[in-house]
């Protein structure tokens, strides 16, 4: 196979898992409410990990408008998966933290998302794995350098 045909095969594959990746988000936002966006999931899954946040940081980590998070922000807090509270350090803003029934319902995703994994890669050997994650970590660097990717 040429540099070429090879490429255009990674692109292909690359190409077939983000159309993976957006049905898993799905499924996952399914798992935590029926009414939760798959945008709003990721939104949810990074303020879980982070802890309480300001709507202006979610803007930067996400490199989106301040009117999508305020959207995703409202329909969380529709759906009783966040909660708003006055920053302690700054009262004229406002944080961001998931409830309790967030926490419980994401780390029940997360339990599930690693028996898939586990189970699904139960063949490759450790090396294997390792030198996938590493493989991806050279491979997201590259594209992270390199302009218009």
């Amino acid at each position: 196979m040429t540099r070429d045909e090879t490429l255009r095969a990674l692109e292909q594959e690359v190409g077939v898992m983000i159309r993976r990746v957006r049905r898993v988000i799905n499924l996952r936002a399914q798992m935590v409410h029926p009414q939760l966006q798959p945008s709003a999931y990721l939104l949810l899954s990074s303020i879980a990990e982070s802890g309480p946040v300001r709507a202006s940081e979610l803007v930067e980590r996400f490199d989106t408008d301040k009117g999508a998070i305020s959207r995703q922000v409202s329909h969380l807090l529709d759906l009783e998966l966040l909660v708003k509270e006055k920053d302690p350090s700054d009262a004229r803003a406002s944080l961001v933290s998931v409830t309790d029934d967030a926490k419980s319902r994401m780390a029940d995703v997360v339990e599930h998302r690693r028996k898939l994994f586990a189970e699904g890669l139960s063949e490759w050997s450790e090396a294997e794995l390792a030198g996938f994650v590493q493989d991806l970590g050279r491979y997201n660097a590259a594209l992270n350098e390199a302009s218009g990717l």
